[in-house]
């Protein structure tokens, strides 16, 4: 959707100019009326003390008027502007300015933001309950989005009113963040398997996808939000676990094959241990050994290499035909 968002293009002047201005002012209409009432008293020009009067009402009038026009602007913040409910262009221009006072303006942030999201319960893909949080960091890009395409400003409001101030605003926004960030949250995490369960599969899953996966849930996320003008600079998992209903079950499964992992190391490397010995033995002629000598040896240095506790060694007094 193309962005109706575009720059102030008002009359603009520079604060402290019209802050001088503006001082000067009363002052003016001070003088001005305190001349009209001193003619009025001394002479018979009751013309010119009246004028001199009514020209002093109306400058302090435009005084109080005129106040209402400065804007104070800090490096990444904006105001929106209105001119009797038309959107009239967002300024951002930093520093001091005076704009034409009946423009209704609104204070925006447009600073960067985060959102660390407790964890949730979900289902993966194949039906697990597992819990999975998020942190997110954004800003607001688009100005109009933000307070013309969603409701965030009667969200600010306490009363219901299109009262709400900036603070309320972003609150809103964020509360508008925070809703959208656990449905993409959802979205995801129910695509994918927690994990492959040891399966010999390619198969992309929560546990292992990793950036892939933090790449998905932030294109979900920059879909969800670019209808509030919201911009998504990095959003990744940063908690996954399964839900407490099954996890002390799924804890045991994954100690079960650890352990399957870990014999199966332990005896590939016990085998090509034995088989080195035979080969050296054999090699450099220390001793003959029959088939039966051979069994007997490889079984015992089986028993050696893969037994959980150390082995008792048995000394053999007699030769090795005994």
């Amino acid at each position: 959707m193309e962005s109706k968002e575009f720059n102030f293009k008002g009359l603009t002047v520079n604060g402290f100019l019209m802050l001088f201005v503006v001082i000067a002012m009363p002052i003016l209409a001070v003088w001005c009326i305190y001349k009209g009432i001193v003619l009025y008293d001394l002479s018979n020009q009751d013309w010119m003390a009246t004028s001199l009067i009514i020209l002093g009402v109306v400058l302090a009038i435009i005084t109080l008027i005129f106040l209402g026009g400065f804007l104070m602007l800090e490096p990444n913040t904006a105001r929106v502007t209105t001119w009797f409910g038309k959107y009239s262009g967002t300024f951002t221009k930093t520093g001091f300015y005076w704009i034409n006072p009946f423009y209704g303006t609104k204070k925006v942030s447009l600073r960067a933001r985060n959102l660390d999201a407790e964890p949730i319960k979900v289902n993966d893909k194949v039906g697990n309950p597992v819990m999975i949080g998020l942190v997110l960091v954004w800003r607001l890009k688009d100005t109009y989005k933000a307070l013309f395409e969603v409701d965030s400003q009667t969200m600010a409001s306490t009363d219901g009113t299109l009262s709400g101030n900036a603070k309320g605003l972003m609150r809103a926004l964020e509360a508008f963040v925070s809703v959208q960030s656990y449905a993409a949250l959802r979205q995801v995490a129910g695509q994918y398997a927690y994990d492959d369960n040891d399966e010999d599969t390619k198969e992309l899953t929560l546990r292992s996808g990793g950036e892939e996966i933090n790449e998905q849930l932030e294109g979900k996320l920059n879909e969800r939000l670019s209808l509030a003008g919201i911009e998504v600079v990095e959003a990744r998992i940063n908690y996954l676990a399964y839900a407490p209903e099954i996890a002390a079950v799924m804890l045991r499964r994954q100690q079960a094959s650890a352990i399957i992992t870990a014999r199966e190391k332990i005896v590939e490397g016990a085998v090509s241990m034995v088989k080195m010995a035979l080969d050296k033995l054999s090699a450099d002629d220390i001793v003959e050994l029959d088939e039966d000598k051979k069994a007997a040896m490889v079984s015992n240095l089986l028993v050696v290499l893969c037994a959980d506790e150390s082995a008792q060694p048995v000394v053999n007094t007699g030769t090795l035909n005994q």
